[in-house]
């Protein structure tokens, strides 16, 4: 009886810590914008558009507030290792119009993809490894 007295006791205070860890937030950009999804308009008289090819990512971060803001963030860290770049970011603080994650999209990032993210989100870490289309990266995102 005292055996489970103990079990019953260490378990009401170990389960309230698990309760309060940071949840991973499941976070990705999509890996391409299709090419029937960009439309060119307002081109030159006597042009004839085509696009054959998506755009590809190249890069991601988050960013202060929704993207015509252009709240880019600096990285709190950088880590490289075996081909990978992991990029930190500390997202503590006051953002009023909201953390969102922004997906770039070409060699340039050209293109973007953006989201709200949860206000909980507190930090986030974005690794890099090359892809196998020019300008092309893979990125792995983990925020909590």
């Amino acid at each position: 009886m005292q055996h489970k007295r103990l079990l019953t006791g260490a378990a009401c205070c170990i389960f309230p810590v698990f309760a309060h860890a940071a949840v991973a937030t499941s976070l990705a950009c999509p890996t391409s914008v299709p090419a029937t999804s960009i439309k060119l308009d307002a081109v030159p008289a006597g042009w004839t558009s085509y696009i054959d090819s998506p755009l590809y990512l190249s890069a991601a971060a988050p960013i202060d507030g929704a993207p015509e803001r252009r709240g880019q963030l600096v990285p709190s860290g950088e880590r490289k290792k075996k081909g990978h770049t992991t990029l930190s970011y500390r997202l503590e603080g006051s953002y009023p119009e909201g953390k969102w994650l922004q997906c770039r999209y070409g060699v340039h990032g050209e293109v973007t993809l953006s989201r709200k993210m949860d206000d909980s989100v507190s930090m986030c870490e974005f690794t890099y490894r090359k892809g196998r289309k020019a300008g092309q990266n893979e990125i792995d995102i983990d925020c909590r």
